[in-house]
Parts: structure tokens; C-alpha cells; sequence
């Protein structure tokens, strides 16, 4: 199948992630999933990339992965509180991968709905 092609050059994806992205992908032709493809890939994060973010978190700044999953407020409450005494910046190390999850379907779903909008 032509989309598990695509998918499997997305970097870092989890099989729980690979499972969620057919999906949504059912019913779109190739070109439609080749532009799904493109589009989610730019705007998805790795878990490894949250992990990253969510360590430097305890050298530079904390709740820099808050910002970049989209929960302003509690990046900005991270901020403040250092990472609330580092124990959520402890807790975010931890669920590194949920948070990407959570993050990646909601932007699967972004991008489903923009891709089948535009036929």
C-alpha cells in the first residue's frame, strides 16, 4: 500500500501513532494522501523532539514542550513556577510520548479535514 510507504519516512513515528494516521487516511486517493503526507510531516512533532525539549527544560527553561504542543497557558504557568519545582517537568520526561500523541492527532485531524476541503 502506497500510504504505508509515506508513513514509514515520517521520523519517530510510534505504532500507535502509524495506526492512528491510516486512520484517518482511509477513503483518500493517492495524490490526497501524498498531500496529507507532506502537510502532517512538517507540522507533527516527534516524541524525541518532546523529550528534548522537555529535558532542557531542566538547564534552560521550563515548559518549552507546553508551547510547542500548543498549551500556552500551561507553558506560561511552567515558566513561572519552574516547571511547578521541576516536578512536572519530571512528569512531562515521563509522558514524553502521550504528549506528542495527543499532539500528532490533533493535527492528523487538522490536516484530514483541510486535505478532503480541498477536492
Amino acid at each position: 500500500m502506497i500510504s504505508s510507504d509515506f508513513l514509514y519516512s515520517l521520523k519517530g513515528i510510534t505504532p500507535e501513532e502509524f495506526a492512528y494516521v491510516q486512520k484517518v487516511m482511509e477513503g483518500m486517493n493517492d495524490e490526497q494522501v501524498r498531500q496529507f503526507i507532506a502537510f502532517y510531516g512538517s507540522k507533527r512533532h516527534s516524541p524525541t523532539d518532546i523529550l528534548l525539549f522537555t529535558l532542557l527544560g531542566f538547564v534552560i527553561v521550563a515548559g518549552v514542550q507546553r508551547f510547542m504542543v500548543g498549551q500556552i497557558g500551561m507553558g506560561i504557568l511552567y515558566v513561572f513556577t519552574f516547571g511547578l519545582c521541576f516536578v512536572g517537568t519530571i512528569v512531562d520526561a515521563i509522558n514524553h510520548k502521550s504528549l506528542a500523541f495527543e499532539f500528532n492527532q490533533k493535527v492528523a485531524a487538522e490536516c484530514a479535514q483541510m486535505i478532503r476541503f480541498s477536492r
